[in-house]
């Protein structure tokens, strides 16, 4: 089994930061991209920003410039570095990882999820 656990989130003003950090632990054979999502109230859960095994990433059109993906291969960490947050990034944020786990009947790749962390954003 892998868990994912996040931490960082909280309450801050408009044009302040928070970091995220997510925690990946378990039987890991791989780490393959990595991910943070979101979900406000009401609204489906979006792709916030994304990162490869190699390194690539890509952001949601939204937090472009203000927002960081980054990760620690060898801890199987990953954080989000949020800039410059407005009000309307306030949703609670989740960690994603594709990992390579062997449960007895092979290798296989599976996605996991942390329990969310929250982030409000005041005006």
């Amino acid at each position: 089994q892998v868990q994912l656990v996040e931490s960082g989130g909280g309450l801050v003003q408009a044009g302040g930061s928070l970091r995220l950090s997510c925690a990946a632990s378990g039987t890991i054979l791989s780490t393959n991209a990595m991910a943070w999502y979101r979900q406000a109230p009401g609204i489906q859960r979006e792709l916030v920003a994304r990162i490869t095994s190699v390194g690539s990433t890509n952001y949601a059109d939204s937090v472009k410039g203000r927002f960081t993906i980054s990760r620690d291969n060898a801890k199987n960490t990953v954080d989000l570095q949020m800039n410059s947050l407005k009000p309307e990034d306030t949703a609670v944020y989740y960690c994603n990882g594709n990992f390579a786990v062997n449960y007895g009947w092979g290798t296989h790749n599976y996605d996991y999820w942390g329990q969310g962390t929250q982030v409000t954003v005041s005006s």
